[in-house]
């Protein structure tokens, strides 16, 4: 009898209502959708405005990719920092401005050097002027992106679960990713259709005129959701507090002061190694140092780093294999459908997560589902030694759609082990520095881009990319063996392996 409640408690949390209006998660989920429906359509489109403003090569489109992903793996961290100590209105008026103008101009510049198709050959400087504002406007957006994503799904989703039953957390975490690649699904098929049927130039237009227009509606949804659930701004007065310094700081900056005045010259010589310890302190203070070292001091800091380790490739429909596809002559809308296919896929996974996550746990999740998109990505390598150009380009497409299955459910995993097992106070630091050096492979990914710059060489970009998902899936597995002791439970193993041994048996005896 002692136990019944024990049994019962679960489903009873389950029935709890929320203790704020329901409509203002759809309102949060409204804004979300708005301000990702414009990323996605900026990063599917930049690689063919790339490819097209100067065929046959990569570099372009790599040279797009390593500005923006320099720019969010060094400012990163500080955009992490600022999202903590500014107030939730001021990170969301931030956010919000800075992304729609950025993209608005970007999309704007790209229409003005669509409509001048020859302003390459008769003023090379403006065009390399042109080149340049599409590369910084771009990377500022999708930098102030970043603001958005630590501010809504790293800092908002914890905040607003907070006293609610167990389950809100995984379904709030579920349903923004679930927003993030119906927008990955849809906005690359709009795209697509728009430059395949009617032109790139109505393309980036497009682009422009939505941020424009959906910057206010994406305020006002926000505002009302912080406005209504009164933990907001209850934990933003809080980030206020917490951002001040205490008596104790005060007085300890105090006596520095003091002191620094009272020594004299005599006073510093024999102080060598205090001098050089007290530059150490004040480098690891500068946010960008302190963040790392936050970072690192983490026990999710291996699984962080996996997760990191998958932005450096190709295998995914990025702006070097998106301009990989257009020059081998897959059209357009092709590559949005199949780029749409693969955001389905991803779709399921954050439906299919939920319930492995409550079968299996969120760390042996993510293992399954690592080695799952590893096994996928294989097929991606086999596409290789296809003969046929157009056939490799459909395994190709159709093993990295597979493999997000995988992906996404293990990126899940360790956002929830991020959320679960990160204090409150590093919470937006961890996320920004996480961001940060997913940047960083990211990269990566296009220095080695510019470097291999033939399409025609893009395998060696194809089996680099394997290369490094196998070193993430070990880096998991790990973590794993580190935490739980072992990978997998052979004692419930054998029982089926001699299950299968003996059905194989009996097949063989009765064939005979």
């Amino acid at each position: 009898m002692l136990n019944e409640p024990l049994i019962c408690e679960p489903q009873e949390q389950q029935r709890q209502p929320l203790s704020f209006p329901p409509s203002l998660l759809n309102y949060l989920y409204v804004g979300h959708f708005l301000a990702r429906w414009g990323a996605r359509m900026w990063e599917f489109s930049v690689g063919l405005y790339m490819i097209n403003v100067w065929p046959d090569s990569l570099a372009l489109a790599a040279a797009y990719g390593v500005v923006e992903s320099a720019s969010t793996a060094l400012f990163g961290p500080v955009v992490g920092r600022l999202v903590d100590k500014f107030t939730y209105i001021k990170v969301l008026r931030l956010w919000l401005l800075s992304q729609n103008f950025s993209f608005m101009i970007a999309g704007g510049t790209v229409v003005a050097l669509l409509l001048y198709e020859d302003v390459k050959s008769e003023n090379f400087i403006v065009f390399l002027s042109f080149i340049l504002l599409i590369n910084i406007s771009g990377a500022v957006g999708v930098l102030f992106t970043l603001a958005g994503t630590i501010l809504v799904e790293r800092e908002w989703v914890v905040v607003i679960s907070e006293g609610q039953h167990p389950g809100v957390l995984t379904k709030m975490n579920a349903t923004i990713r679930r927003i993030d690649l119906v927008c990955k699904l849809f906005a690359p098929v709009v795209s697509g259709f728009i430059i395949s049927f009617v032109s790139l130039t109505a393309s980036a237009l497009t682009l422009a005129i939505w941020n424009i227009l959906s910057v206010c509606l994406q305020y006002w949804l926000l505002m009302s959701v912080y406005n209504g659930i009164p933990a907001l701004s209850e934990s933003s007065q809080k980030r206020v507090y917490r951002s001040l310094p205490t008596d104790s700081e005060r007085s300890s900056l105090t006596d520095e002061s003091r002191n620094s005045h009272c020594l004299g010259d005599n006073d510093l010589e024999p102080l060598g190694h205090g001098w050089m310890r007290k530059v150490i302190e004040r480098v690891s203070r500068i946010s960008y140092f302190s963040a790392w070292k936050v970072y690192l001091e983490q026990d999710v800091v291996l699984p962080g780093i996996a997760l990191a380790l998958l932005y450096f490739t190709v295998l995914s429909f990025g702006t070097l294999m998106t301009a990989a596809l257009e020059w081998q002559g897959i059209p357009a809308y092709i590559i949005g459908i199949a780029r749409g296919t693969s955001a389905t896929i991803g779709i399921l996974a954050t439906f299919l997560y939920p319930v492995l996550e409550s079968q299996l746990s969120t760390l042996r999740t993510g293992l399954w589902s690592i080695w799952s998109q590893w096994t996928c990505l294989v097929v991606c390598v086999a596409s290789i030694w296809v003969p046929n150009k157009l056939g490799a380009a459909y395994l190709l497409m159709g093993g990295v759609a597979l493999s997000r299955l995988g992906l996404w459910m293990f990126d899940l995993a360790v956002i929830q082990q991020m959320q679960d097992q990160v204090p409150e106070s590093d919470r937006c630091v961890v996320g920004g520095v996480q961001n940060s050096l997913q940047s960083v492979l990211d990269l990566t990914t296009y220095v080695m881009g510019i470097i291999i710059s033939n399409p025609r060489d893009f395998w060696k970009l194809i089996i680099l990319s394997l290369l490094v998902v196998t070193l993430a899936a070990v880096l998991y597995s790990i973590h794993i063996y580190r935490v739980r002791k072992h990978l997998f439970h052979f004692e419930k193993l054998y029982p089926l392996v001699r299950i299968v041994f003996r059905s194989t048996y009996f097949l063989l005896y009765f064939e005979t």
